[in-house]
């Protein structure tokens, strides 16, 4: 019995031995980390996915996007292989992408509205604050603490995108390059538009990179908040800020983040010829 349990161990090492010469080892790939972060201020565990450029180090320090709606399932992926190209082909320094993923975005990126029809759709609404707070105060910290980091980004779409305005308007320190994508500024019947004005004179005139952008095959409502969101920061006369709008001529709601965003970096880094 031991004799043939030999025999068989010995076949199998053999066997084990040419399927690992045949197809090589195999290894995990592996773009970042995803780590726990337990917020307070929420008084929940968060899951960050941190993508992490190739050469990173240490000792170095990098710009950080933050990326709202950045589950593995959602934009994180698709948004951290496009920060990865622009490095490579255009003048985007490597960054770190920090993407936020979702428990309740209904929740966390919307205003308190007192609507009744909005009530009743989103009924966890209107802690926009909180969140907001948990970014100013807990989780910017700790990145900063755990990296090396300069300028910083938020990319926001749709909810999103309005979460990205009311920190723009309310606490536009937090960050340095605002990336507006579809805002849903409908929301609370256009109310946080309507305050922009008042909000803007409250602001300082620091240097900041705001780029918009709507599809043009999206509802019309979004497109005209979209251009009154452009023309009310363009108005403001604020000379360092950089504010860009873009149409989207053959996006909707679903399909404009990715090509929008291709287009807000071509705006910041150009191409460079030398990277081909």
């Amino acid at each position: 019995m031991l004799k043939k349990l030999l025999i068989f161990c010995s076949i199998f090492f053999v066997f084990q031995n040419v399927i690992l010469a045949q197809n090589g080892d195999i290894k995990p790939l592996t773009i970042g980390e995803i780590r726990t972060f337990k917020s307070k201020i929420l008084n929940e565990d968060r899951t960050l996915n941190i993508y992490l450029p190739q050469n990173f180090d240490k000792a170095k320090s990098y710009p950080v996007i933050y990326l709202l709606d950045g589950s593995m399932n959602e934009d994180f992926i698709h948004v951290t292989g496009l920060v990865q190209f622009f490095n490579q082909m255009y003048s985007m320094p490597e960054t770190i992408v920090v993407g936020v993923a979702n428990v309740d975005r209904k929740r966390d990126f919307t205003f308190h509205t007192d609507l009744k029809d909005l009530q009743k759709d989103y009924p966890t609404t209107g802690h926009s604050d909180k969140f907001i707070n948990f970014l100013e105060k807990e989780l910017k910290p700790y990145i900063e603490n755990q990296f090396k980091t300069t300028d910083t980004y938020i990319f926001g779409q749709s909810l999103g995108g309005l979460l990205a305005t009311e920190i723009l308007l309310k606490k536009p320190e937090m960050f340095n390059h605002y990336f507006i994508i579809s805002p849903s500024l409908w929301w609370d019947d256009e109310s946080l538009l309507k305050k922009a004005n008042q909000l803007l004179t409250k602001i300082p005139d620091t240097n900041k990179f705001i780029y918009i952008s709507v599809g043009k095959g999206e509802h019309p409502v979004m497109v005209k908040d979209a251009e009154d969101l452009y023309d009310v920061l363009k108005k403001s006369n604020k000379k360092n800020w950089t504010v860009e709008y873009k149409m989207m001529e053959t996006d909707n709601h679903a399909t404009i983040l990715h090509r929008s965003l291709y287009e807000g970096l071509l705006k910041l880094f150009p191409y460079q010829e030398q990277k081909k």
